[in-house]
C-alpha cells in the first residue's frame, strides 16, 4: 500500500474504502443514493507530537467523521489527510 507521501506531526493519510453498493438484505443501492463512506485504510502515518505517540499504524481500518479531513488525489487514487484526533475508532 506504499504511498509516496509522508504526513507531518499527528497527521494520517487514509484511503477511503468503496461505498456500499448492496444492502444487508441484498438490495442494490443506485449511485445517486450512495452515501460517502466513513471507513478507510491507513496508508501513511506521521511521527506524532513530542508528547503524543501515534495510536494508528499503516494498514489499520478506521472510522472517521463524515466531514473530516482534506481530500487529495495522488497517482489516480483518492486519499484523505486528517489529524489522528479526527479518527473515531479502529475497526
Amino acid at each position: 500500500m506504499g504511498v509516496n507521501i509522508k504526513p507531518l506531526s499527528d497527521r494520517v493519510v487514509i484511503e477511503p474504502l468503496p461505498a456500499e453498493t448492496k444492502t444487508a438484505s441484498g438490495l442494490f443501492i443506485p449511485d445517486s443514493a450512495q452515501e460517502k463512506q466513513q471507513k478507510g485504510k491507513v496508508a501513511a502515518v506521521g511521527s506524532g507530537k513530542k508528547d503524543h505517540d501515534m495510536t494508528v499504524k499503516v494498514g489499520d481500518t478506521v472510522l472517521y467523521g463524515k466531514y473530516s479531513g482534506t481530500e487529495l488525489k495522488l497517482d489516480g487514487k483518492d486519499y484523505l489527510i486528517m489529524r489522528e484526533d479526527d479518527i473515531l475508532a479502529i475497526v
